[in-house]
């Protein structure tokens, strides 16, 4: 059996209800396409997450999880607040080696992880966060060795610098940052439609291909800056 490493992983998310969740795949997607491609994106990070060799996951949700999502986890509600307090939040509450994973980037696998899960499994680690890049300029991933809200609140979100100002931000406190893999989150059609290709033959592709043949145009018209963990 592969030794579980002292971490905890906290997938933030929301309930998937058509019009409340994803609405910037609507158009070209209906609000309810939309809340299912929402749902297949959580539910296989959910999974993956799963089959992490780690000590504790938590699920921080704004609403209800379904029962099938919520196995394995212990479920938390968000609190009240932008992004920023809504990570720092999760930090304050948790003692011990934290990553936060947000539910846009279903691509994600055990992979993507490794020099962090191989660092931290370490009694001397090399870092003591972790972040992970994403394409827009936020980040898809924050891991921290002593979690701290203060690391967090306060950092501007939904920025195309806020992976940048929150990397400077760990590294201003004294900290060794490490870095994960580019990915990119899902807030467009089209975004989805690339991650479906990087993962074919999955629920979240399938999802999307039953999606796409209802969709009036996959071209996103403008890319406003924000995300799940931007």
């Amino acid at each position: 059996m592969e030794k579980s490493v002292d971490l905890t992983v906290a997938v933030i998310a929301k309930e998937c209800v058509p019009g409340r969740v994803k609405t910037r795949l609507s158009p070209p997607l209906s609000p309810e396409n939309a809340a299912a491609l929402a749902q297949a994106s959580l539910s296989r990070t959910l999974a993956t997450v799963r089959l992490l060799p780690v000590r504790h996951r938590i699920l921080v949700m704004d609403g209800t999880p379904s029962p099938a999502d919520a196995a394995g986890y212990t479920v938390v509600p968000q609190v009240t607040g932008g992004l920023d307090e809504r990570l720092a939040a999760i930090c304050d509450a948790t003692t011990g080696p934290l990553l936060i994973v947000g539910m846009d980037t279903p691509q994600v696998a055990a992979d993507h992880l490794g020099a962090l899960l191989r660092d931290w499994s370490t009694v001397q680690a090399s870092r003591d966060a972790w972040l992970g890049p994403a394409a827009d300029g936020g980040f898809w991933a924050l891991a921290l060795r002593r979690p701290d809200g203060a690391l967090i609140r306060g950092v501007p979100m939904s920025t195309d610098t806020t992976g940048t100002a929150q990397h400077a931000r760990l590294t201003a406190a004294g900290l060794t940052v490490g870095s994960l893999p580019e990915l990119r989150d899902m807030d467009y059609f089209s975004d989805a439609l690339q991650i479906a290709a990087e993962i074919p033959d999955t629920d979240f592709a399938h999802a999307v291909d039953n999606a796409a043949r209802t969709a009036a145009d996959p071209a996103p018209k403008s890319r406003p800056l924000e995300g799940a963990l931007r």
